[in-house]
């Protein structure tokens, strides 16, 4: 990197646990020289759950009380600083609309010095992943360097440890080398064999688990109703669209665990198709979280969460939550 940066005395870098937090963290342990790296979900830093100073560094997820450096690409937590009468630019870092946060981070670093030219693929990567903007099921099949890596990162990890220390690895080597070689490495292609060995199983689930909703009669999305399971199973609800490739919706259901046991309470995880991506501009999965304030996203992705006392308020929540879901999703 060039000099023209200064000198930084960051001691860690707080990032999303995905693709793009992975690719926005190689760039930032490149450009600032930082060896710590901790993961976390946006509701980590919403509840405070880490620590985080003015000598760290975030990536991909809402802007915490403090922080020495935040960069982000979510037009809900743009709309959270705005409801809390913060402009985005007093925040050191930076906000942008763009596909992905290594978009952003890229651009901002690049504006300041020259970054490796390597980093220009990985971020290209980072953009489709991340933004889905795939243009056919054959293109978002395809086996690209990002989607190997990708790939890898949803398989079944044996403990949390186990899955932080092959991140940490992920973005010691994208840092240094190019992401065509990484994704030939042998710890990486390990991770894919055992990708496709799950595939099979977790298509068998989701065509077991699928559903749609009486109203739907376009079969627009497709409900993956993993509550009846004693355990989540383990599995990517893309992978949907290859049983369904009409649809343009997905939308899973599923109970969260608390200290390792099933709940009442419910996660509900959306994302448009390829086709859905395509067509209809207007869809928000985003907007409709927000509407109902249970959570955030993309406008081609997002998630929320609904607390439950009892089973039977769960069920009558799920049903209720379902049908408005569908109700902002038509009214789009």
């Amino acid at each position: 990197m060039s000099s023209s940066l200064i000198s930084t005395g960051f001691e860690k870098i707080v990032t999303h646990n995905d693709f793009d937090g992975i690719v926005s963290a190689a760039i930032c342990a490149k450009v600032l020289d930082i060896g710590k790296i901790l993961f976390a979900g946006p509701l980590t830093i919403l509840r405070s759950q880490i620590t985080i100073t003015e000598k760290d560094v975030v990536c991909d997820l809402p802007y915490p009380l403090q922080c020495g450096l935040w960069f982000d690409h979510h037009e809900g937590n743009l709309q959270d600083l705005e409801y809390r009468k913060i402009d985005p630019k007093s925040i050191p870092g930076r906000f942008d609309l763009k596909l992905s946060c290594s978009r952003v981070v890229f651009e901002y670093f690049s504006e300041r010095g020259t970054l490796p030219p390597y980093f220009k693929n990985a971020v290209e990567e980072a953009d489709m992943i991340d933004g889905f903007t795939y243009s056919s099921i054959e293109e978002w099949r395809r086996e690209t360097p990002g989607k190997i890596i990708d790939l890898t990162l949803k398989t079944n990890f044996s403990s949390q440890d186990e899955q932080k220390d092959y991140m940490r690895n992920l973005i010691r080597e994208l840092r240094d080398r190019p992401i065509e070689e990484v994704a030939q490495l042998d710890f990486v292609q390990k991770r894919l064999k055992q990708y496709r060995v799950e595939e099979g199983r977790m298509l068998k689930i989701i065509q077991d688990a699928s559903t749609f909703l009486e109203q739907d009669l376009q079969r627009e999305v497709v409900i993956i109703d993993l509550t009846p399971y004693q355990r989540r199973p383990h599995l990517i609800k893309n992978l949907a669209l290859l049983v369904y490739p009409e649809a343009k919706g997905i939308l899973e259901v599923y109970n969260l665990t608390e200290r390792g046991v099933k709940s009442n309470h419910l996660s509900f995880s959306m994302s448009l198709s390829i086709g859905g991506n395509k067509a209809d501009k207007k869809k928000n999965i985003g907007e409709i979280m927000r509407t109902l304030n249970i959570g955030d996203g993309h406008p081609g992705a997002a998630s929320g969460q609904v607390r439950c006392q009892s089973k039977q308020e769960m069920l009558k929540k799920k049903k209720e939550m379902l049908n408005q879901i569908f109700k902002l999703w038509s009214a789009q």
